[in-house]
């Protein structure tokens, strides 16, 4: 099988950031929000893919822990320049999830 033919068998979800402060804190937040979850963060050089299996949650409180200063989640658009997955969005809180298509 080729890349394009396992495609579909990609179940990694998570944001693709611009490397700095805020992909580090994100990353970190990641693993303390994401408990029993493997988070991976792949170094492309200009940026950084942080990704898991299935789902990711990525809280406003942990990051700005992470950060050590006020963060809101709007913020986190400026500097991701795309994700994996779907996102839902809300007041405290992003989550990144995978999707099955029948």
């Amino acid at each position: 099988m080729s890349g394009m033919d396992k495609a579909h068998l990609n179940n990694m979800v998570g944001p693709v950031m611009r490397q700095g402060a805020l992909a580090r804190a994100v990353y970190e937040a990641a693993e303390l929000d994401n408990p029993g979850r493997k988070i991976q963060m792949e170094d492309k050089v200009a940026y950084v893919r942080i990704q898991t299996e299935n789902e990711m949650i990525l809280r406003q409180d942990t990051i700005e822990e992470m950060l050590g200063k006020p963060f809101k989640l709007n913020q986190l658009e400026v500097d991701m320049a795309s994700f994996a997955g779907r996102i839902e969005t809300l007041d405290d809180h992003v989550r990144f999830y995978f999707a099955k298509r029948f």
